[in-house]
């Protein structure tokens, strides 16, 4: 019992199982899921289906936390993304074409890798500090996703390109299942090989582990490539589920989001040990929340602060510090009900 309390997942899954239970008692509608011509819906697949973008964004983040890293252009990188596939699809003859939106994805996506590709190699061969070396590309990234759209938001009508957010596979959203693909595709690289291990490492102790012959200048490379090409993905779903490049608005705060979602799941901004499987609790307790912030409705002006407040709850309960304390506590209550018994007894 004891090994399960100490756990890195345990209070995650606690904080998870608790807003379910609170949305449930409060709206027994939360839990119901409904099966209308071969599709899944209902209040937890939407969530389910929502979380996509900053999942894909929270897996690439946890890996470049994991080598003492941070990656701030995200969200500049979604909207380039989605700026890139919708010109294309918009630029083309047949906007509907299976090939044209096929060809659009690909491209936005390996410009995407590019972008990570550059983040890697200013932090890993130039030596420049992360935060810096991604609040370039934050900060320059929306422009060029502006320069690309002419300075408009471009919209499409296209259903192939508009399947990526709304359609269903498998009677499960699409897009849920892109994510779900990442996350057991990044669990296998990363747990199954030995690049998981080797990413701790530099995480840990850069230095070191290239003294021992690790190649960390290519791990941190291929972390930051890994979160490009991850937000690019997120970038498209984003920009097809309003069908429309909005460089303005395409991923506005979800690197905090994403960061917080891999704090909430139990790895260090220390760098080192990392939990994919912590990530993904961390980003469905970050989507019930915001699910249960518009359920008491709570207005847009006014939901960060009611959302910080129960992030920050939700963290001080994972402090270890807290919990090393509680537990001091308890023993010393219960050593002293002990001496008062003897003394009784006596």
């Amino acid at each position: 019992m004891t090994a399960i309390y100490k756990h890195r997942l345990f209070w995650p899954i606690v904080a998870l199982l608790t807003l379910i239970v609170v949305n449930a008692v409060a709206r027994p509608q939360f839990i119901k899921i409904t099966m209308r011509d071969g599709e899944l819906y209902g209040p937890l697949i939407s969530i389910l289906r929502e979380s996509a973008p900053l999942m894909l964004v929270a897996l690439g983040m946890t890996i470049v936390i994991a080598t003492r890293g941070i990656d701030l252009s995200v969200g500049a990188t979604m909207a380039v993304s989605g700026a890139v596939a919708l010109t294309i699809i918009d630029g083309s003859d047949d906007p509907g074409n299976v090939g044209t939106v096929l060809i659009a994805c690909v491209v936005a996506v390996l410009v995407s890798l590019v972008l990570g590709a550059w983040n890697g190699f200013l932090v890993s061969v130039v030596g420049i500090q992360p935060i810096i070396a991604t609040l370039v590309l934050m900060l320059a990234g929306r422009g060029v996703a502006l320069l690309i759209t002419g300075g408009f938001i471009t919209t499409v009508n296209s259903e192939p390109f508009a399947f990526i957010a709304s359609g269903y596979l498998f009677a499960l959203p699409f897009a849920f299942l892109i994510g779900l693909v990442a996350i057991i595709v990044l669990s296998l690289v990363e747990r199954r090989t030995a690049l998981g291990v080797l990413t701790e490492a530099v995480g840990i102790n850069p230095e070191a582990s290239r003294l021992a012959g690790v190649r960390s200048r290519s791990i941190i490379w291929g972390a930051y490539m890994v979160s490009g090409m991850l937000a690019g993905i997120a970038g498209l779903i984003y920009a097809s589920n309003i069908k429309a490049a909005d460089a303005n608005a395409a991923g506005v705060f979800i690197e905090l989001y994403a960061i917080l979602a891999v704090v909430l799941g139990g790895t260090s901004l220390n760098g080192g040990k990392f939990s994919i499987a912590g990530t993904v609790v961390g980003v469905l307790i970050i989507q019930t929340l915001e699910s249960t912030i518009l359920f008491l409705g709570v207005s847009s002006a006014q939901s960060p602060v009611f959302f910080a407040v129960v992030v920050v709850i939700v963290v001080i309960v994972q402090s270890s510090r807290l919990r090393d304390g509680l537990a001091a506590l308890s023993t010393r209550l219960r050593s002293r009900s002990e001496a008062d018994e003897k003394v009784e007894v006596a």
